[in-house]
């Protein structure tokens, strides 16, 4: 692996054995590869939880050194026409494998974005060529897939990983790298990837520019987004109803940081769950802040609709007292 090369790729798994987290879909997977033989599949799943990795690394441990010859992978975002079902991949389904297993395997990365045509032309070819060939499904919304094709294919659902297995991981990665992570980089890491490593990964590669040492400022400010105890101390102001306070942070964030309304709005939404309040304070703050968020999509002022947020949390809290 180059000296440079993106860390996610670097430290990706090359073996099932390898793999963290969704340890009853690497079981159902070994299973195949001691029986060398399997059916059509389908990965389903948010990104970043290790839908193309377990079929590279299902393919490297059934073929061996035979794994350039019996596999392929093609991204269904960039091949998703009819024409290239009809060419690439026919073309390379309808040729016997001389390895040792009986099939080849054919991924389609993100298959849930090829066109209702290009998928009804896949059914056909799994149909034909299945002897020959395997296909390995990967997408995001499994529903999005034709049900001809669904039920030709066993279901793999991946879900995001465990907070902790990702902090492990990038543990790792920092110690392999000779990186300096704080504790409190790694908690705003695993905060921002929401169960998505290869976002953290990426993320904490990107962290290491700003300095020697991984911190919770230096993530949040790769990302573009605001430390979530200042969000937390911002609605606390206006449910205090310390309305000027408060409307002075918000053009804080908003001006010095050069924070997005929706980034703002999308963390508001995330930290009044986390805020020791009564649950009926809760539901009126969820309720303020979809209705801001709703008009700041239709081209509202940022300014003056966060405004109206934080006055209407004044007079709530004025009402309350």
């Amino acid at each position: 692996m180059a000296k440079h090369a993106m860390w996610s790729e670097k430290y990706r798994p090359r073996s099932l054995s390898e793999m963290r987290n969704q340890a009853e879909i690497v079981g159902r997977l070994k299973v195949f590869v001691e029986a060398k033989s399997m059916t059509h599949c389908m990965f389903a799943g948010p990104p970043g939880t290790g839908k193309t990795t377990a079929a590279l690394s299902l393919a490297h441990d059934l073929f061996g050194e035979r794994y350039v010859d019996a596999f392929m992978e093609l991204n269904a975002s960039d091949a998703r026409g009819i024409d290239v079902i009809r060419t690439t991949v026919k073309e390379f389904a309808r040729i016997a494998t001389i390895s040792e297993v009986p099939f080849k395997i054919l991924v389609l990365d993100e298959a849930d974005n090829m066109t209702s045509d290009a998928q009804q032309a896949l059914r056909r070819t799994m149909e034909r060529y299945t002897e020959t060939c395997r296909f390995i499904l990967c997408c995001n919304y499994s529903g999005r897939i034709i049900e001809p094709i669904q039920s030709r294919c066993a279901l793999f659902r991946f879900t995001p990983l465990k907070s902790q297995d990702v902090a492990d991981y990038l543990n790792h990665i920092a110690k392999t790298e000779g990186v300096e992570v704080e504790a409190s980089g790694v908690v705003a890491l695993v905060d921002i990837a929401e169960g998505d490593l290869r976002k953290a990964i990426n993320t904490l590669q990107a962290a290491t520019s700003l300095g020697k040492s991984v911190s919770e400022e230096s993530v949040y400010k790769v990302v573009g987004r605001a430390k979530p105890k200042d969000v937390r101390e911002l609605l606390d102001l206006a449910v205090k109803g310390e309305f000027m306070k408060a409307r002075q942070m918000l053009r804080s964030l908003l001006v010095e940081y050069g924070l997005s309304g929706s980034d703002i709005i999308k963390q508001m939404h995330s930290e009044i769950f986390k805020m020791e309040i009564p649950e009926k304070t809760k539901i009126v703050l969820a309720d303020a802040i979809g209705e801001i968020d709703f008009r700041l999509t239709e081209g509202g002022d940022e300014e003056v609709q966060f405004s109206a947020l934080l006055a209407r949390l004044g007079i709530m809290a004025g009402q309350g007292k």
